[in-house]
């Protein structure tokens, strides 16, 4: 029998309304999970079990009253640490003491409050939000939900596990160049990187963007209709057509679809990865889509600057520390961020422009295509204790090289799971479409899923 926690948005909005389940027996339902996994998983930053009580009851007494906020009044959610609440710290990760405490919540709270939802609390991230994993000077380590011995995958470390082992059905992480995507991948999620600004950011900037980590591609865009909305705060945003949020499943029968398996930097491909990959890519073209392949378009040199940038930005934070405080930050990050120390202003510009470089050069690439597959990763989930795949922080950040480059240009992605290596580490395909078009985009990806075969479906009532 399927519990309360693992229950789809869908069907508990469904069961509020018909009187067979209430927001208070759901909660209940995900405070025992949290509570039996919480000690392995380490997912969660903020939980306080008695708000998420008081949260739900008054969730169950508006469907009673038939005052519910939204459909989806009383589903259990988690926001990643960087997200404000209001009154709550936001450490980012950092063991440094008294960290910033939000005067407001961000956008997608207010979003979230907005519709009734119940946050279940804060998610976990590694320092600053720099590493592909789970681990953080503040945390400890994240694991992952579907082998503990794993990665969570990061920054969006506990909201990838959090969907993983079943916090409830919906789940926000930030992203800027595959920390929604990466945990998505390794964890067997979706997980939608959406349009530049589609969802308001209360400290927007180049590449970052907010969107869903759920267990499927219906969830993820039903908790699109609720935080897809604009919002005067994120001064970066732009004005977009409003977007049908609809989980029927769209067939990319007569798309231009491109298939790229060689990002042109990074690490390699592995050989499992990518004949995944050319599976997935075998069910768009049976569906009547024509494949082309797709060159890299984005030299190694380009992400080899935007990194060098990233460290300085961070150096830029780190100096301006005390020395008590820079012995907080996690060791691989604070060498990683000294990197960037000695470039001269000239080179550090020269650095920052590859951002806009690399968003020409991705744009330019895909524009001819209605969609673009491709790995999230070129390799599998590695050790949970690893701060990276790559473990010397002064190399580049190998592993982004398909995702990043979506940041830059602002257009939106998807990790959607493809298949199960022979191990049982999980891979998925990244589905890139152009910006503005994230509706269809995940209503592809749900046709996706009902086409990929069991082969590479999570039996989530296994997951411990």
């Amino acid at each position: 029998m399927t519990s309360h926690h693992d229950l789809d948005a869908a069907t508990l909005s469904a069961r509020y309304a018909d009187g067979s389940l209430t927001p208070s027996e759901v909660a209940e339902s995900v405070i025992a999970r949290v509570e039996a996994r919480e000690p392995e998983l380490n997912a969660l930053y903020l939980f306080d079990a008695e708000q998420v009580r008081r949260d739900a009851a008054a969730s169950t007494e508006r469907w009673r009253a038939g005052e519910q906020l939204s459909a989806y009044d009383g589903v259990p959610v988690t926001v990643k640490e960087n997200i404000a609440r209001a009154g709550q710290p936001k450490p980012s990760g950092t063991a440094i003491p008294n960290p910033p405490i939000a005067e407001q919540n961000a956008p997608t709270t207010d979003r979230l409050l907005e519709a009734g939802a119940v946050i279940v609390g804060s998610t976990t991230m590694p320092d600053w939000g720099m590493l592909s994993s789970g681990v953080s000077s503040l945390h400890g380590v994240t694991r992952g939900a579907l082998n503990p011995a794993h990665t969570s995958g990061g920054s969006s470390a506990g909201a990838g596990t959090a969907a993983a082992a079943g916090y409830g059905p919906f789940h926000i992480g930030t992203d800027i160049g595959g920390s929604i995507r990466l945990p998505g991948t390794w964890q067997g999620l979706t997980a939608l990187k959406p349009s530049e600004g589609l969802i308001p950011l209360d400290v927007p900037y180049d590449g970052r963007a907010a969107g869903p980590l759920t267990r499927t591609a219906a969830d993820s865009i039903r908790l699109m209709s609720i935080v897809a909305q604009p919002d005067p705060r994120d001064y970066l945003t732009r004005s977009y057509a409003p977007m049908d949020w609809s989980t029927e499943p769209l067939s990319p029968a007569g798309m231009r679809v491109a298939l790229q398996l060689d990002a042109g930097s990074g690490l390699p491909v592995e050989p499992e990865t990518r004949a995944i990959i050319e599976r997935a890519a075998a069910r768009f073209a049976e569906a009547g889509a024509t494949i082309v392949p797709l060159e890299p378009f984005v030299p190694a040199d380009v992400l080899e600057g935007l990194v060098n940038f990233w460290r300085t930005r961070s150096f830029a934070d780190y100096e301006m520390l005390s020395e008590a405080e820079r012995a907080a930050v996690l060791p691989f990050i604070a060498e990683w961020c000294a990197a960037g120390e000695h470039f001269s202003a000239a080179q550090t510009v020269r650095n920052r422009n590859r951002i806009d470089e690399m968003a020409r050069l991705t744009r330019a690439a895909t524009e001819p295509f209605d969609l673009v597959l491709s790995p999230v990763s070129p390799v599998a989930a590695f050790p949970a204790e690893d701060p990276m795949p790559i473990t010397d922080p002064l190399q580049t950040m190998g592993h982004i090289s398909f995702t990043v480059p979506y940041n830059m240009s602002g257009q939106p992605a998807v990790s959607i799971g493809a298949g199960v290596q022979e191990d049982g580490r999980t891979v998925g395909l990244q589905i890139a479409s152009r910006i503005g078009t994230d509706d269809q985009l995940m209503r592809v990806a749900l046709w996706f899923e009902s086409v990929r075969g069991a082969d590479a479906d999570v039996d989530w009532t296994r997951v411990a």
